[in-house]
């Protein structure tokens, strides 16, 4: 279960969230673990109430992060273990200590709980000082299948709209519109002006909104750069911060030497829908059934709920996307060189036809090397489209790739 406290809003709610038990069993197996992932995502409040015997500390408050940066034994001597430190990355140079720390107690584990948002600078520190001492988990916003268990009214429309951050959905009387403007200004005041020296703030927020009007398509960096009206090296770096906080993602295209015409440009993906579609200006179920972005905003959204299983299952799949001069499948599944092949549709019921460049692709594989082709959809349920193909709903994807 997840606690989410509400300082505009005096709401007290429980989500239970998946990675609960993912969790329990690293901190049992590791000196310490690390759960990253973007801002409000419930990383603070998952930790804080699956241990609650462990003493907690937030480098947030400046105090405590000068305190731990500049003097770490005296950090660490009045907050000894077990212990969490909520956003760790504010304090880099306490990293060796902790390192001494869990070398003089190897064999202890769960010794600390490490929380940031800012994934690069965080992850920096880790392999310099915690390389083979620790665990690393990433936290994405509520999957639809999380959402609905605890709001079992809540429709798919409505979830891909209002997003997964879970505060939205522990106190649903919080407007969603400014929810997303708290969290834009929010995040572009803190991490930006941290990470980047952001100058011209207005710029990385129309920068923002192109990336989300650009969510599940081929990244053009020069395009993007121009429509911006930023240097190309500007674009690179601001894209490459958006990854590192979580809020972005690119998904690479599958290609291999025997298929000399598949493109080499990745795909674009935020990570979370509602957030996508603030920036895109939608903010209505009519806004949403006008737009040409509908298929690209579902896209997005199946492609999350994808991500949230394969970023903490590593080994099991890898997920790529094909696409040649005829033919595209939105995500190839690869399990040692056995495939799945998936489109994303924004349709309750796909025809057999929506299937065939599916099977094209599945042609250009391996003979007998793809298992199944599916449609994912806003179908109530899953159903056969031909002997090899399914129509899959966004609920039941945890069943195909968990």
């Amino acid at each position: 279960m997840q606690i989410i406290r509400s300082h505009r809003i005096n709401c007290i709610m429980w989500i239970e969230r998946d990675m609960q038990d993912l969790l329990l069993r690293r901190v049992q197996q590791r000196p310490a673990v690390v759960l990253t992932g973007a801002r409000q995502t419930g990383k603070t409040s998952l930790v804080r109430h699956v241990f609650p015997d462990y003493e907690f500390v937030s480098l947030d408050l400046p105090s405590e992060a000068e305190l731990a940066e500049h003097d770490p034994r005296t950090f660490l001597s009045r907050h000894p273990p077990p212990l969490i430190v909520d956003e760790v990355q504010y304090a880099p140079g306490l990293f060796r200590h902790l390192k001494s720390v869990v070398d003089a107690h190897r064999d202890r584990n769960g010794q600390f709980i490490l929380t940031g948002s800012q994934k690069f600078t965080l992850m920096k520190s880790v392999s310099e000082s915690l390389a083979g001492r620790v665990d690393i988990l990433e936290l994405e916003t509520l999957s639809w299948k999380e959402a609905r268990r605890y709001c079992p009214s809540l429709t798919v429309e409505e979830f891909l709209l209002r997003g997964g951050f879970p505060e939205l959905h522990a106190c649903p009387e919080i407007e969603t519109d400014g929810y997303y403007h708290a969290y834009v200004a929010t995040y572009l005041e803190r991490d930006l002006r941290q990470m980047l020296q952001v100058v011209q703030l207005r710029d990385y927020e129309r920068f923002l909104r192109a990336c989300a009007l650009r969510s599940a398509q081929l990244l053009n960096r020069a395009d993007l750069a121009r429509d911006v009206g930023i240097s190309g090296s500007t674009a690179a770096a601001w894209l490459s911060v958006l990854q590192t906080t979580g809020e972005a993602v690119l998904l690479e295209p599958w290609f291999s030497n025997r298929t000399k015409s598949l493109v080499k440009t990745p795909k674009l993906y935020l990570c979370d829908s509602g957030l996508c579609a603030f920036l895109c200006g939608i903010r209505s179920p009519a806004d949403f059934a006008a737009s040409p972005l509908a298929g690209a905003l579902w896209e997005t959204l199946v492609f999350g709920e994808i991500r949230r299983l394969q970023i903490n299952r590593k080994g099991r799949w890898e997920v790529s996307f094909w696409r040649d001069r005829t033919k595209e499948a939105d995500f190839l599944f690869n399990r040692g060189g056995r495939f799945d092949l998936a489109d994303a549709k924004w349709t309750e019921h796909p025809a057999t036809h929506d299937v065939d460049p599916l099977r094209r692709i599945a042609a250009e594989l391996p003979a007998g090397a793809v298992d199944r082709c599916l449609v994912i959809c806003r179908t109530a349920q899953s159903y056969p489209l031909s002997s090899s193909a399914v129509a899959v709903p966004l609920y039941d994807i945890p069943d195909h790739w968990a």
